[in-house]
This record gives structure tokens, C-alpha cells and sequence, in this order.
């Protein structure tokens, strides 16, 4: 892994995210390396060479910058984060997201953050302060073995289930985000994540699509060959097909609302 010191220019990026103001990425590259990370587009900005999920750059300056720039902008939703994570591994030597939070929560601007780590409840102190945050948890599937393909270096379920639960006793607002739907692997799981997410109270959930736009296709077709090649052509016909999704949906809509779950959906 490939750890690097970098200098930014600017922290608070105005966000595309439909309802999102401003999203904050503490790093640039995830030690995570899930197969299906949409955030490999990042690499067309760096050098060659470089394979996603091998390499964080640390923009240790960070805190600073966002001090400065806080001065100059008008309150809005910040998400922590959008093409990173901010509690991967090098979080708990560096603390940058820590220290970003502590200055957004000055300042008392709304918050959503998503994670696949439960470092995140080591911040709880913290996040008490804010009026208005979220707190969510990547979870696609319940299958250790499928989440060891394709989230290779994220903390295990039960950890994600566990902080979420946490987060929810310590009084703040937590949602599930079952993203990407992974055909076949989520698919055949989903009665079973509902049932979990109502068991650890997410006051909703959040659910997206499979990004299969940004070059991380050939990792998932590598992973699916060497752990389920017998899968590969089906999830490659679904993956790629719009319609899939939209078949879905009115099955999520169903469990959400027999768990009296709110479903939000990014697609």
C-alpha cells in the first residue's frame, strides 16, 4: 500500500449529488479496494501507473484548509464522503476526518456520512454536537464470503451491523445504504437485510445501482471468474441491463414497507 502526503488546494468541493451542497474527501484513494468502486474515475487525475485501492494520499493539510474556506461559504449539506471512505484503515493514524468533523461541528453544518468502517462510532463524541447528522453503512449483503470478494479489505458485517446499532443508541439518525445491488449476491439476500437493518432500527435505506462506467468492471469479471465462475455471463447480462434494477424495485419497496422501513432510491 502506498501512503503519500499531499497539500490540497480546497476541501469543501461543491457536490452533484442531488440534495448534497458540499462533500469532503479527508483522502484520495480507499485501502478498502472493493472490486465495484465508482470512484476509479479519480484515477484519469493521476499519474499512471497506479491501481485503485493500492494507494492513499493524505491531504494533511486539510484541516487548515477547511478553516478557510468555511469562512467564505454559505451553510449547506456536507457529505463525508463521496469518493472515498472516510474511515478506511489510515484513519485511525492520521485523524483527519476527526479533526474535520470537530470544525464542521463549529460551525453546525448539516452532516451525512457514509462508511463501510466502524471506526465511526470512535467519533460519537463529536457527532453528538451536531443539530442535524446521518449516519449511514455500506452493506450489500450478508455473506462473509461474498463480502470478502468483492469488499476485500472493509470490516466484516456483523462490525457494520453493530456500529449502526451503536450509533442509533447514542441518539442519532443512521441509515442502511444497499449499494451497489449486486445481481444474484443482494438479490437472493434481501428479505434477510431488511430483517437485519430493522433489527439495528436504521431509520432508512438508501439504495443504488450497480456503476459499471468507471473502469471497474474488469475487476469485478476477475473476481467473479476466480470465486464464481458459473455466475460470471448472467451477472454480466444483468449488471448491464437497466431494466434489472427497475425489476427490483417494487420488490425493495415491499420489504421496506412490511419492515416499516423508509427506501430512498439513487436510480
Amino acid at each position: 500500500m502506498k501512503i503519500k502526503l499531499v497539500d490540497c488546494k480546497t476541501i469543501l468541493s461543491r457536490s452533484r449529488i442531488y440534495g448534497v451542497d458540499y462533500a469532503v474527501n479527508p483522502y484520495l484513494g480507499c485501502m478498502h479496494g472493493c472490486l465495484y468502486c465508482y470512484a476509479r474515475f479519480m484515477l484519469k487525475h493521476l499519474p499512471q501507473g497506479l491501481e485503485w485501492g493500492e494507494f492513499v494520499y493524505v491531504k494533511i493539510n486539510a484541516p487548515l484548509i477547511l478553516v478557510r474556506e468555511l469562512r467564505k461559504k454559505k451553510k449547506g449539506l456536507v457529505l463525508l464522503s463521496s469518493v472515498t471512505d472516510p474511515y478506511q484503515p489510515i484513519e485511525k493514524r492520521y485523524e483527519l476526518t476527526r479533526k474535520l468533523l470537530e470544525i464542521l461541528a463549529r460551525r453546525d453544518f448539516p452532516l451525512i456520512i457514509l462508511t463501510k468502517s466502524d471506526l465511526i462510532v470512535r467519533d460519537l463524541d463529536i457527532l453528538k454536537k451536531f443539530s442535524d447528522v446521518e449516519v449511514g453503512l455500506t452493506i450489500v449483503t450478508l455473506d462473509e464470503n461474498v463480502r470478502e470478494v468483492f469488499e476485500p479489505r472493509a470490516p466484516p458485517i456483523k462490525k457494520r451491523l453493530e456500529a449502526l446499532s451503536e450509533v442509533k443508541q447514542a441518539g442519532l439518525k443512521t441509515y442502511a445504504f444497499l449499494g451497489p445491488l449486486l445481481p444474484f449476491f443482494s438479490e437472493e439476500s434481501l428479505e434477510d437485510l431488511f430483517e437485519k437493518f430493522k433489527e439495528v432500527e436504521v431509520d432508512r435505506v438508501m439504495v443504488d445501482k450497480l456503476n459499471i462506467k468507471s473502469g471497474n468492471w474488469r475487476y469485478i469479471k476477475k473476481g467473479l471468474e476466480e470465486n464464481y465462475p458459473s455466475l460470471l455471463e448472467k451477472f454480466r447480462e444483468y449488471a448491464f441491463n437497466e431494466e434489472y434494477y427497475l425489476m427490483l424495485k417494487p420488490r425493495i419497496i415491499r420489504l421496506a414497507k412490511n419492515y416499516s422501513i423508509t427506501v430512498d432510491f439513487c436510480f
